[in-house]
């Protein structure tokens, strides 16, 4: 026989969680033609993988890539890690629908995208979007075709503001009833289901009755349900168990994103957490999870502002900072808040006044600065037009240790494809973009010191790729078998390690040697090799 590819002598890992075994794997355009001894036939292209891991393509269970993706198809951060299929459109916040006042988040907004005409694709003049609804986008990712799968969830928050804008008060029937077409509709041009972030704005105002009416419409056509939860911290439990009544009520499939014990105060949750879910797990309900390997997170610095201050989104923030005396109220409230300021640092900046001081913290800059923490913060709120990222260091290692010993816990990078050059190389992100699915093996196999090893290689890797792939019903992927799709990672156990720090993220993982999507090399020893066969992935 001839094939495309022939991967020769690799430890085989197949993402089932079977022991390892050594064996070749024939490719023959998209999908894995054969597995075995393969002597005896020829392929257009052989890679000796002797002494190396051939497993599944990673799948990251939680990702942020809708809009960067057309800006960056090459998913330079993810290819070098292994990842070949992202689960996008996370924490209410996706980049379809656009329609009525919806917004792109700022990051995203601020890019410049390509579009399609007669000719093909062509670069826009004007920053931001070029898509609305879920079709559109569809259209130009198959056009630009990045070099890695997505599944497209649809936000909550995104519909919210389409419907309504970002009006801090509950939804009107007609308003509801508006929203859960549009998700229909949504679904039906190929979104996978349907995902809320209640910390952000417009979310956060909507009742548990407009969530669960939305999730019964994703039910209703197939999809499941994803959650950045009201509260990660001081109502983590009472969050959780909103999550769990509404997958009762409504009848449908959760994930619960980046699973967490967030501040010193809230770290003796712990036991109450896991007991709660391994309990509504044992009682049927269908309720799994995802954390990144970090114990800090990431989000906008804005979340830090007081309620009034902020509600009705971006203008309102601007107006409150750009008035003298609103903006002397938030920053005594943000400086006699309490918050220690020296667990906050500064993450990507979009002008030179707040860029300089990325990777470090607030109270460090406050200190450079000669002002308090509050002015600090409202000084780069400002500056940057809310752009400005943040990294919150609130969680501890060891309840880390405790989520990832739960065998339905994936891991998820809740990042974005990121690289250190082109429109997205100036940006300072949170190094699980780059590391994520690296550090997440080396800590679950015991490859870190003071982190006890939590299981083997087989079923680390079964939670990177077959984990995910049954979870959120991606079909022949996730598994290495005869008739699947040929989304591969070859990479050297020992030497897969990230490289990436909070104080220096633009750094790709080393260790991994080809990652493979449909068929097509497309990290190869260190080179993006162009070819992309990343597809927009449907139920």
């Amino acid at each position: 026989m001839t094939f495309d590819l022939i991967i020769r002598n690799g430890r085989i890992v197949d993402g089932t969680g079977a022991p390892e075994r050594v064996a070749d794997v024939g490719v023959a355009a998209d999908r894995i033609a054969a597995l075995g001894d393969l002597s005896g036939a020829a392929g257009a292209r052989e890679i000796d993988a002797a002494g190396r891991v051939v497993a599944p393509g990673f799948i990251d269970a939680h990702a942020h890539s809708d809009a960067y993706l057309l800006l960056e198809p090459d998913a330079p951060s993810k290819l070098a890690q292994g990842i070949t299929t992202e689960v996008n459109g996370q924490c209410g916040g996706s980049a379809v629908p656009r329609l009525g006042q919806a917004r792109l988040s700022s990051d995203w907004a601020s890019q410049t995208y390509p579009f399609l005409t007669s000719r093909g694709v062509e670069t826009s003049p004007r920053p931001g979007p070029t898509w609305t609804t879920v079709a559109d986008y569809r259209e130009l990712f198959d056009a630009v075709r990045p070099a890695v799968n997505t599944v497209q969830f649809i936000g909550h928050n995104t519909l919210r503001a389409g419907v309504m804008g970002y009006e801090p008060r509950t939804a009107r029937p007609d308003e509801l009833r508006a929203m859960q077409l549009r998700l229909s509709q949504a679904l039906d041009e190929g979104g996978w289901g349907l995902t809320t972030g209640l910390l952000y704005q417009p979310g956060k105002y909507a009742a548990d009755s407009e969530v669960t009416a939305l999730a019964r419409t994703a039910a209703a056509c197939g999809g499941m349900y994803a959650t950045h939860m009201r509260s990660e911290g001081d109502r983590l439990l009472e969050s959780v168990g909103d999550v769990l009544a509404l997958s009762r009520d409504a009848g449908i499939q959760v994930q619960i994103s980046h699973l967490k014990t967030s501040g010193p105060s809230n770290w003796h949750k712990i036991d109450a957490l896991l007991e709660m879910l391994c309990r509504a797990r044992a009682e049927g309900v269908n309720v799994q999870s995802d954390r990144y390997p970090y114990t800090a997170a990431g989000t906008d610095l804005d979340v830090v502002l007081p309620e009034w201050a902020s509600a009705g989104g971006r203008d309102a923030i601007l107006s409150s900072l750009r008035n003298a005396d609103s903006r002397k109220r938030v920053e005594a409230e943000l400086d006699a808040g309490g918050r220690d300021w020296a667990t906050v640092m500064v993450g990507g900046g979009w002008s030179e006044g707040v860029r300089a001081f990325s990777g470090r913290t607030v109270a460090a800059a406050a200190a450079e600065l000669g002002l308090t923490p509050g002015e600090t913060v409202c000084r780069f709120i400002d500056l940057d037009d809310t752009r400005t990222s943040a990294f919150f260091f609130g969680m501890c290692e060891a309840n880390l240790r405790r989520i990832y010993a739960q065998p339905w816990v994936m891991p998820g990078s809740d990042a974005s494809v990121r690289a250190p050059w082109g429109p997205l190389g100036a940006d300072h992100p949170h190094p699980r973009a780059y590391g994520t699915m690296p550090r997440y093996l080396r800590l679950v196999t015991g490859r870190v010191e003071g982190f006890e090893k939590l299981c083997g290689l087989e079923e680390a890797v079964r939670r990177m790729t077959g984990l995910p792939a049954r979870t959120f019903g991606i079909r022949d992927r996730g598994v290495l078998a005869t008739g699947a799709f040929a989304d591969l990672v070859v990479f050297d156990e020992q030497a897969f390690c990230e490289a990436a720090t909070y104080a220096q993220p633009h750094q790709f993982a080393a260790g991994v040697r080809q990652t493979i999507v449909n068929g097509a090399v497309s990290f190869d020893n260190g080179t993006f090799t162009g070819q992309r066969r990343g597809r927009f992935l449907t139920r």
